[in-house]
């Protein structure tokens, strides 16, 4: 059905008294996916909103839902790999998003570049992102060396004189996502390929997922305690010296 049809059926669901939108959209992808693409988002998704969490700003963070910019016409749609919807609690349950019905655009997302469809993610979704209103958009290419008019980064933002442009592109192993606040950098190679994300100024000091914070607080914990255990028996050991040379002192006459 075209756009100017559902607007004809809304219309005429007005004038039977009917306030729903009778448009259909879908909430489930038909196709399937690249494991790799999988991989990434999985280990991703978690980590940006563990992210935010340690900011003291936690948002919704989501991943592969549809998200329809244009009411009445559900061809106006992405399914990002990875997105963020600012001033949206975490744990809201989101079957899909239209933007219409709250007035929030995702201000960041991010593209895996498919295997299968490589320059789908190079064409098309860049504007479809500039019609969605996303501030910033960052496609990865996880095989980018394949082809030489293709590339490991890409980075989109939404400047106030240009608007929604393409300001950085780079075959090096991060970029600087400005709405995150931190680097994305990838981890590994090939299928084994990752992205993590990073801090300070060169991105050089890995953000931890849950698990690796964890360990690290347990291995803190026993350091704490051995450091602890050493300062009670060094006390100890000076008390019974204290003690062993009071006992040998001069005896009295």
């Amino acid at each position: 059905m075209s756009t100017e049809a559902h607007r004809q059926v809304h219309r005429r669901a007005h004038r039977d008294g009917k306030e729903r939108d009778p448009t259909f959209y879908p909430v489930e992808k038909k196709m399937g996916e690249d494991s790799l693409q999988t991989w990434i988002v999985e280990l991703l998704r978690p980590l940006i909103e563990r992210w935010y969490e340690a900011l003291g700003r936690p948002r919704f963070v989501g991943a592969d839902q549809f998200i329809y910019y244009r009411q009445f016409d559900p061809s106006k749609v992405v399914a990002p790999d990875v997105y963020v919807l600012p001033g949206v609690p975490p744990g809201r349950r989101v079957r899909s998003w239209k933007v219409w019905e709250t007035g929030i655009a995702p201000s960041f997302a991010l593209e895996v570049v498919s295997s299968d469809e490589p320059y789908k993610d190079y064409v098309d979704a860049p504007e479809r992102y500039r019609e969605l209103g996303v501030k910033e958009l960052v496609i990865f290419d996880p095989d980018w060396e394949r082809g030489r008019d293709r590339v490991r980064w890409q980075r989109y933002r939404r400047l106030k004189t240009r608007g929604f442009v393409r300001v950085e592109t780079t075959n090096v192993d991060r970029i600087h996502a400005r709405v995150l606040g931190c680097w994305l950098r990838v981890i590994g190679a090939g299928e084994e390929a990752r992205l993590r994300l990073a801090t300070g100024p060169e991105g050089e000091e890995l953000f931890p997922t849950a698990a690796e914070a964890e360990r690290a607080a347990k291995e803190a914990e026993r350091a704490a305690k051995e450091a602890a255990l050493e300062r009670v028996a060094a006390l100890e050991a000076q008390i019974a010296s204290a003690a062993g040379a009071r006992g040998k002192g001069p005896r009295a006459p």
